[in-house]
């Protein structure tokens, strides 16, 4: 397993590979769990190669506190990418080797961006969306693998590919859920011992209530700060959608009604 932290490395690294044979690619931020797990090994089943990105995206946070208390946990991902079968890590190390021009340029998207998590988050999807763009455009991917938890970036970035004509397919998988019911994501790792024994009830009464009412009183009584919990249509079908702060950690999940 190749770990790249240069694009220079890394373009140097995918000339190597014959031209016929198809790139796998998962993005992320790093603090892997089985979720991503499931990304590689779905990647590692369709692709000759598979190639994993680690890297704390700055332009898509709105809070330096938030960017700064991003967990962190590069020994644990190597052994989740070897057991996954990766083949290269790009890892850059630096911010300026994906922003040269010091977000001078971005990838904006004017109407879903600023809906749900958009509408609490200014400029959250801007820097989804330039970043994965730069990302493609680096690993050259055949296929690119999200995880249908963040399902409006997801979303997003499937708009981005047909509306700038990249030649790549990405492919939706499915939310991996702990045994609860809690949607796996890395920012569950901040959550306290028993904000964590709570943290199902997220998914639990989203998908139990008899109304959204219904669902936000009883989340907001049993300690989360609801965001927003809307059913929402989308180009893909009939969602729910939440994100509801629990503690200092927000929690986001979604559903197909």
């Amino acid at each position: 397993m190749r770990i790249l932290e240069t694009v220079a490395d890394y373009r140097e690294w995918r000339k190597s590979l014959p031209a016929n044979q198809t790139v796998g690619f998962v993005p992320t931020m790093g603090a892997l769990h089985d979720g991503h797990a499931s990304l590689l090994r779905a990647s590692k089943k369709e692709n000759a190669h598979t190639v994993l990105s680690i890297f704390v995206n700055p332009t898509q946070f709105n809070q330096k506190e938030d960017f700064d208390k991003y967990p962190k946990t590069w020994e644990q991902d190597l052994t989740i990418a070897k057991a996954s079968g990766v083949d290269a890590i790009f890892s850059p190390k630096n911010p300026s080797e994906l922003y040269p021009d010091d977000y001078k340029y971005k990838i904006t998207e004017k109407e879903f961006s600023n809906e749900l998590c958009g509408e609490f988050r200014p400029g959250h999807f801007d820097g989804v969306l330039s970043v994965v763009m730069k990302l493609f455009q680096i690993v050259k991917p055949t296929r690119a693998y999200f995880g249908e938890k963040d399902f409006q970036q997801l979303s997003l970035i499937r708009g981005m590919v047909d509306a700038y004509f990249l030649d790549l397919e990405v492919v939706p998988c499915p939310t991996v859920r702990e045994p609860s019911g809690l949607a796996m994501s890395s920012r569950n790792l901040r959550l306290t011992p028993e904000e964590k024994e709570l943290a199902p009830k997220l998914y639990q009464v989203m998908t139990s209530a008899e109304s959204l009412d219904d669902a936000k009183s009883t989340l907001n009584k049993l300690g989360f700060e609801v965001e927003y919990l809307v059913d929402k249509k989308t180009p893909f079908g009939m969602r729910r959608f939440v994100a509801a702060w629990l503690g200092k950690v927000r929690l986001i999940d979604n559903v197909k009604l």
